[in-house]
């Protein structure tokens, strides 16, 4: 009785400790999210052709005008994002300039075949330098026009997004000579993770509180989730960045493949897909195969953090790049471990405490601001640069943002 008379004391101590350490966080991270809008509000605008420069340096100087769509959907999106759910970010100078990214997406992105496909890097003034035989220019520019209909109400927004995602389905699903990517004899047909995982991030913004286009887009949605399921391989110890299109296992080191970033991402879009259908045993399905698993393979022991690139067979990957440390996967992780935590057990809140520790410890640079994106496997920065072609005004502020959001509504609970 007497145990039991302290752990019913403890408990509320225990309870307002964690409230103590869940209020921290929330004003670090909203700290942080102020620090890198502002970095690149300063540094990345054009006002002269509109859209953004990404290729910045440590201290934001411009080393490079060319202009990566991913980027200028992103950002679009990121400002807009911004703009609708939080009040300290209502400023008319943030919503103009995410409208003059959108119109500059508008008057330039879509170049081949005429009016259908979006190029991958245009020049500062808008002329195409580079087209990708994938879907993702495509689809960060359904999430620009989308963000930028909900903020100001302008139909014709709507219409461009939903005109290209019906675009990007047909390539997918039934016909993808668009893409100008030509069939090969010798290449196996794989499926890789991000194609079914970008179509459902895009199933949950054009369906935001809309009700036709959810249901426009339902059966999408249970596609795009059984598809990502299926790279749970080898009994359900592994998750597996390309699969056979029938969903077995693919010989070589394609097959072997993983990446605990994209999985993570994976994780929390899918537990956003097991909220819309109500559905807590793919809920906890998930969290044991796309939030443990890919962590507890891809934390470096050694040094933390988690590594880029590994082989389910532990073999050597081929990527040169595999055991370093980037921003993306980290933010991707925060996020992911916050939102399984919101009706979970309290392990996956440490999880998201030993991953933002890390984070903000070695990728935060707290005399420029922004993230180093790119570090070594021993956590030192290999590249001072704080954007360039595929690191933009993206995964740290929406990060930020969803951690914040997470952070109060946990608190508010």
């Amino acid at each position: 009785v007497g145990e039991l008379s302290l752990q019913v004391l403890s408990f509320p101590q225990d309870m307002e400790k964690e409230r103590e350490t869940l209020q921290a966080w929330k004003e670090r991270v909203g700290q942080e999210l102020d620090r890198v809008v502002a970095f690149w509000m300063e540094h990345s605008h054009d006002q002269e052709h509109g859209g953004f420069f990404t290729c910045l340096g440590r201290n934001g100087k411009v080393y490079d005008d060319l202009k990566y769509v991913w980027l200028q959907g992103r950002q679009v999106w990121m400002y807009c994002r911004l703009y609708r759910k939080f009040e300290r970010f209502r400023r008319p100078e943030l919503l103009d300039s995410a409208k003059a990214g959108g119109e500059f997406l508008l008057r330039y992105a879509r170049v081949a075949p005429p009016g259908k496909k979006c190029a991958f890097v245009l020049t500062r003034d808008g002329r195409p330098v580079k087209v990708q035989r994938t879907i993702f220019s495509e689809c960060f520019y359904i999430m620009a026009m989308d963000e930028l209909w909900r903020v100001t109400g302008e139909a014709r927004y709507q219409s461009e997004a939903v005109e290209m995602m019906d675009q990007i389905v047909h390539w997918v699903r039934k016909d993808p000579s668009g893409l100008g990517r030509p069939w090969l004899p010798g290449a196996p047909a794989s499926e890789s993770m991000a194609v079914p995982m970008m179509l459902l991030n895009l199933v949950e913004q054009l369906g935001e509180a809309d009700k036709e286009m959810a249901s426009k887009y339902a059966e999408l949605d249970a596609w795009c989730a059984q598809r990502i399921l299926q790279h749970v391989q080898r009994d359900g110890q592994a998750v597996l960045e390309n699969v056979s299109e029938d969903g077995k296992e693919l010989p070589g080191c394609l097959g072997r493949h993983q990446n605990a970033g994209h999985a993570l991402e994976a994780g929390w879009f899918l537990l956003r897909h097991a909220t819309r259908k109500g559905d807590p045993e793919l809920r906890a399905h998930i969290i044991d195969k796309f939030l443990l698993l890919p962590f507890r393979s891809g934390w470096d022991p050694d040094h933390g953090g988690l590594l880029y690139f590994q082989d389910v067979d532990g073999l050597c990957p081929t990527q040169l790049e595999w055991a370093m440390k980037l921003w993306w996967p980290h933010s991707e992780a925060m996020i992911a471990f916050l939102m399984g935590y919101s009706d979970s057990g309290p392990a996956l809140l440490h999880l998201f405490y030993q991953v933002a520790e890390y984070t903000f410890r070695q990728f935060r640079d707290p005399e420029h601001g922004e993230w180093f994106g790119y570090l070594n496997r021993d956590g030192s920065v290999a590249l001072t640069i704080k954007g360039g072609p595929f690191k933009g005004c993206f995964h740290v502020p929406r990060c930020l943002a969803m951690c914040e959001e997470m952070l109060d509504a946990l608190l508010s609970r």
